[in-house]
Order: structure tokens, then C-alpha cells, then sequence
């Protein structure tokens, strides 16, 4: 291992000031910590003491090279230190030293400090090696020095070698994840390869989908990369990062602005991410998260846990209808034979876990795996409805609004109870998770959730569900523009995704044509988008007009992103068409009482959804009335252009 791949710019000074050999030591270690790769800073520096009492690392020559292998070391890593003035150090010929290098070794068999120990005293050996040290002026021409000093000794690390190292070493690694883990994710990823590619960085792109994480980043990744970008709206495992510079940002930033975040990661200005809570991630362009993005954040990673539940649930549940048309009117419908009986009670349950689930991930994101109990138990308390103030009749469940605030509720509250106990003794440490985080979670989610949340928000929730029964077809109509309209505002954005949320929660209280105003209104971006691409080609790129077959998929499929990078080149001429024609949708969906008991599928669920064919013909208005709008908003492209 080179020295020059463990010795940071952070970690050298050049001009020390110390008196004792204490201090110098207490001066190395703080030097190591800059670095990134010590945990515990006070453990790691015990471990440097005790090695000094079993005998001095003073070698002689004005030189020192203290070390320790301990498991408060997250990586390898080299500090340096030139003190001008010499100090006494106790070395082994009683010369002062004016030298010292610091090795931190994590705690594992191989025994990398030996290695790198070995490799320092051989170079040091050189005295003209020694005098370049001492004489350079800045920390580059330092590192120069012994960059050259290493290619001279060892021969045998050839060229073949270090390209071949060269390749299996990323330079940037980066994570992208949205809440759905459907298009964001994977356009990010796209967008971040192909910008590192042309700016001439090697990189590596995990993608946390829904199909669960591909390209993981391995340890050694890692380890060897100079920065590491989080692109995610949800949230994803930091703790491996630990010890090494992390920007976090959102998934957007991934797609828009690449060639930013790549810079900003190879600057060297990017602050060293702790996992131990002593540090946070480098926010993009020195912002830092906002609490707004932060409560987005755990939103989203309830909502992206919750989506699997609810969708296959809800295509069950559709089916089991579509499968019993012969009982269609009477109270057994649904269930009126085995098979819709089957796919009814499966669908039931498994759309009966939308509020645990989503609830439990909201608070596992805000205090971790301890509040994950808390959270899915205030979350079945939102379902029940339960309240020791009205009869069992009389419990009207707090619903979708209930297990949001159960999922924040809970998240906090573990907070509060971590610290609370955070000074038992150690010998009760192992109680913590079996015994008291879940007994105090459970109870004081229950008291809040049955006597404080569920009474005033089940009203509420009762009385939404009335105005929403109770509306006539004007405000109908008005709600489905509203809603299909912000579907296609950000494209799997907040406002698509508070669209989206909220058809779900109407599919659960028995609003069947909120969802289906809502799916109209997210598929007609992209087909809108197509046909203008089919039908007005002068107005588009050749890369564009090959996207044309994707787009009409995507639609279809009801994945509004995939109107996302006609958005983003042309903003003024893409999103206002699109609105319309989605405004337009959700209310032609809404004006002839199209329901869909499906939360997604798009055209694959056209066949189980209420008066499917005016549907249709919904998202047929919308997306011509988009593909006009583009059409006379965009002007055709010029050959020079």
C-alpha cells in the first residue's frame, strides 16, 4: 500500500509547534482525525500511549513514527508532522526529533500498520529523502517527494500493476434513490455515469430501487474512492460511509446537475461524514438540509416502503371484483366464489398494512431500528380507531392522517427515550432494545395515539370522507383538475407524489375516483410528450425523437418521469402543456365517474377499473390537448440550431 494513498493533505503540517513528547503525540492524533479515519479520537490516542510505554518510536535520525492498531481506526491512514525546532522525544539515540509520521491501523489480521511501517523506514533511510522532506514548503511539494522517492525504491510495483489497480479504484462513488425507486433513481445514476465519462472520472452508481440495491458498493469501493455523492429522497445506509467526504442531496440534483456534484466531490472541500452522530454530511454547495427536507425525507421513505402494499394489494382487491362480475351489486361481491374470495382476503391484508408500514418507516428513519415497534404500533392504532371514550361502534379510525402523525410521533418520541436512558449502567446496556425502548415506546404511542391523536383526527377524518361523498359534481370535477394537474407539476416530485399519497389514502376510505383522476393526470405527460414527437418532428432533436416508443411505454405504464428530460431542457415550453393536459384528464376522469380500486398499473389496469372506457378517453383529451400545447409553444429547430 502506498504511503501516498494514506497520507492526506488534512493530516500534514508542515510547521509544528510542540514542547513535549506528549504533545506532540496529542498533535499527531488530532492531525489523524482531520483525515477521517479515527471513530473515537480519545481510545485511538490511549492506544498510541500504551504503545510508547512498551518502548520509544523515537528510531534516531530526527525521526518518529508512533503507532497503534485499535478498533476506534474506521480505515488505515498517515499523519505528518516537520517541527522545525526538534523536540524531545526520547528516541532511541537521544537526538531530538524533527520528523514524525503516524500510522492508524484498523483492528483486523492483516497488519497493515507492519506494512506501512516497513515501507516508511525503508524510504526514510535515504538522507537526501529526509532533507527534500524538511526542505518543502507546501504539503504538495511534500507529498511530490515522496510520491517520487516510492517509484524509485520499489521497482517491482511496474506500471502494469498500478493501471491495473487504477481500474478496480473509483474515483467517485455515489448512491441515487427515490421514494418509488422506479425512474428518479435510475435517470440519476444515467445522468452521473455519463457526466463523470466526459469530465474524464471513473464512477460507481448504486441504485437503491424497487427492485431492490444493485451495483452495491462494496468495502473496498469505498475505501478507495475520494468522495462519495448521496442523491437520494429517501433515506439509504449511511453508516458505511463513515470516515470518508459525503456530499448528501436530493435525487433531482443527480439528473440536473451532475457535472456540479462531481466537481464539488473532486475539490477536496468536502467534509468527512461521521456515522457516530459527531458529524454530518457535506450538504450540495455548502447547504445544508433543511428541517422541511429532512421531514420530506422520512415522508418519503414511509411512503417508498408503504407503495408495495398498496399497489399489489390493491390490484388484488380489483381483481377479486373483476373475477365476480356475477355477484356484482349484492353484498357478496368481491367474494362470491373461491377465487375472488382468495385474491380479496390476500389483497385486504396486504393493503392493510399501508399505515403500519408507512408509519413504522417514517419513525425508523428519524431514530432508527428502536422507533421501527413504536411506529407500525401506532400505525395499527391509526387503522383500529380505537378510543376509551366511545363504544367499539363508535371508533372511527384516525386513517392516513393518524399514522403520519404516528410515524413522527413515534420516531421523536424514541428520540426522547434514547436520551433519557442514555446513562444506565453498562451492564443494563443489553436491556435497552428488549425491554425498554419497546415497553416505553408501545405505551406512550398508545396513550398519545388512543387518547390524544385518534378522537380529533377521526373526526376529521370522518368529515373529510363526508365532504368528499357529499360533493357535487361541479367541486368534483375541480377536485379531479387539481389533482391531475399537480401530477404533473415536478413529475414524481412533492406535488406529484402529495397527488399520488392522497388518491391512496382515497382508495382506503372507498374514494375510488380520486385515483383514478390521479392516475389520468400522471399518464398523460409522457403520451403527450410522444405524440408530439410523432406528430411534429421539426420540433425536436434526434435524441429526442428516439425516446418517442419509450415515452408512449411509459405513460401507459403510468410513470410520469418519463417526461422529466423534455422538462428539464425546455421547461417554458414542456410543463405548462403538460399541467393542462393533465388538469383536463383528472377532470374528464372525475366528470363520468371513473374509479380505480387499483393505486397503479396504468393501461395494464384499465380492464378492473369503474366506466374504464371514458378513462381512457380521458388520458386521449389530455395528452392531445399537451400535444398541442407543445406543438404551439415549441418553434420547429432550424438546421443551424
Amino acid at each position: 500500500m502506498r504511503i501516498t494513498d494514506l497520507l492526506k493533505k488534512e493530516s500534514i503540517d508542515l510547521n509544528g509547534v510542540v514542547t513535549t513528547k506528549k504533545e506532540t503525540i496529542e498533535k499527531m492524533t488530532l492531525l489523524m482525525e482531520k483525515g477521517g479515519n479515527v471513530k473515537d479520537l480519545e481510545k485511538y490516542r490511549a492506544g498510541v500511549f500504551a504503545r510508547e510505554e512498551e518502548g520509544t518510536t523515537g528510531i534516531g535520525e530526527g525521526i518518529a513514527i508512533p503507532h497503534a492498531k485499535t478498533d476506534a481506526v474506521s480505515g488505515p491512514g498517515l499523519a505528518a508532522m516537520i517541527i522545525r525546532d526538534g523536540v524531545d522525544y526520547d528516541s532511541l539515540d537521544g537526538e531530538p526529533v524533527h520528523m514524525v509520521f503516524l500510522i492508524a491501523a484498523p483492528n483486523t489480521e492483516d497488519n497493515i500498520h507492519l506494512e506501512v511501517l516497513s515501507r516508511l523506514s525503508m524510504l526514510l533511510m535515504d538522507d537526501n529523502f529526509r532533507a527534500n522532506l524538511m526542505k518543502a514548503s507546501t504539503v504538495e511539494e511534500f507529498l511530490g517527494y515522496i510520491d517520487q522517492a516510492e517509484k524509485e525504491k520499489f521497482e517491482e510495483e511496474t506500471e502494469e500493476k498500478q493501471d491495473k489497480e487504477e481500474k478496480k479504484r473509483y474515483q467517485i462513488l455515489a448512491v441515487t434513490a427515490c421514494p418509488t425507486g422506479i425512474a428518479h433513481t435510475y435517470m440519476a445514476a444515467e445522468s452521473l455515469e455519463n457526466t463523470a465519462k466526459e469530465m474524464g472520472y471513473t464512477i460507481k452508481v448504486e441504485t437503491n430501487g424497487s427492485g431492490g440495491d444493485k451495483n452495491v458498493l462494496t468495502a473496498e469501493d469505498i475505501a478507495n474512492c475520494d468522495c462519495i455523492i448521496v442523491a437520494a429522497d429517501k433515506d439509504v445506509k449511511m453508516a458505511r460511509f463513515d470516515g470518508k467526504p459525503v456530499i448528501v442531496t436530493k435525487v433531482a440534483n443527480g439528473i440536473h446537475k451532475a457535472k456540479e456534484l462531481i466537481e464539488e466531490a473532486e475539490s477536496g472541500k468536502v467534509a468527512i461524514y461521521h456515522s457516530n452522530e459527531k458529524g454530518e454530511a457535506t450538504g450540495f454547495q455548502e447547504e445544508q438540509e433543511s428541517i422541511g427536507r429532512k421531514i420530506y425525507k422520512s415522508l418519503m421513505n414511509g411512503v417508498s416502503h408503504m407503495l408495495p402494499f398498496v399497489i399489489g394489494g390493491g390490484i388484488l382487491i380489483a381483481l377479486s371484483f373483476l373475477f365476480d362480475g356475477a355477484n356484482a351489486g349484492t353484498d357478496v361481491f368481491g367474494t362470491g366464489n373461491p377465487l375472488s374470495k382468495f385474491l380479496n382476503l390476500v389483497g385486504n391484508v396486504s393493503f392493510g398494512m399501508m399505515f403500519p408500514i408507512l408509519s413504522g418507516y417514517i419513525a425508523m428513519s428519524i431514530a432508527e431500528r428502536p422507533a421501527l415497534m413504536p411506529g407500525i404500533v401506532g400505525g395499527l392504532l391509526a387503522k383500529a380507531g380505537t378510543s376509551v371514550f366511545a363504544a367499539e361502534a363508535d371508533w372511527i379510525p384516525s386513517g392516513f392522517f393518524g399514522a403520519l402523525l404516528a410515524g413522527f410521533i413515534a420516531g421523536y418520541l424514541m428520540l426522547l427515550i434514547k436520551k433519557a436512558f442514555a446513562k444506565l449502567p453498562r451492564a443494563l446496556e443489553g436491556t435497552k432494545p428488549v425491554l425498554i425502548y419497546p415497553f416505553f415506546g408501545i405505551v406512550l404511542i398508545g396513550a398519545i395515539m388512543v387518547f390524544i391523536i385518534n378522537p380529533p383526527v377521526g373526526a376529521f377524518n370522518q368529515w373529510l370522507y363526508d365532504g368528499l361523498a357529499s360533493m357535487g359534481e361541479g367541486s368534483k370535477v375541480l377536485l379531479g383538475a387539481v389533482l391531475g394537474g399537480m401530477m404533473a407539476i415536478d413529475f414524481g416530485g412533492p406535488f406529484n407524489k402529495a397527488a399520488y399519497v392522497f388518491g391512496t389514502a382515497a382508495i382506503a376510505s372507498g374514494q375510488f375516483d380520486i385515483m383514478a383522476a390521479v392516475m389520468a393526470g400522471g399518464m398523460v405527460p409522457p403520451i403527450g410528450i410522444a405524440l408530439a414527437t410523432t406528430f411534429a418532428k421539426n420540433r425536436f432533436t434526434e435524441s429526442e425523437k428516439q425516446t418517442t416508443v419509450t415515452n408512449y411505454i411509459m405513460g401507459l405504464s403510468f410513470i410520469t418521469e418519463g417526461a422529466i428530460p423534455f422538462a428539464a431542457s425546455d421547461p417554458l415550453r414542456i410543463i405548462p402543456p403538460s399541467i393542462v393536459g393533465s388538469a383536463v384528464a383528472g377532470a374528464v376522469s372525475m366528470a363520468f365517474g371513473c374509479g380505480s380500486r387499483a393505486p397503479h398499473g396504468g393501461i395494464f389496469v384499465v380492464g378492473i377499473m369503474d366506466n374504464a372506457p371514458m378513462f381512457l378517453a380521458a388520458i386521449a383529451i389530455g395528452a392531445v390537448v399537451t400535444m398541442f400545447g407543445i406543438i404551439l409553444l415549441k418553434k420547429p429547430i432550424t438546421i443551424e440550431k
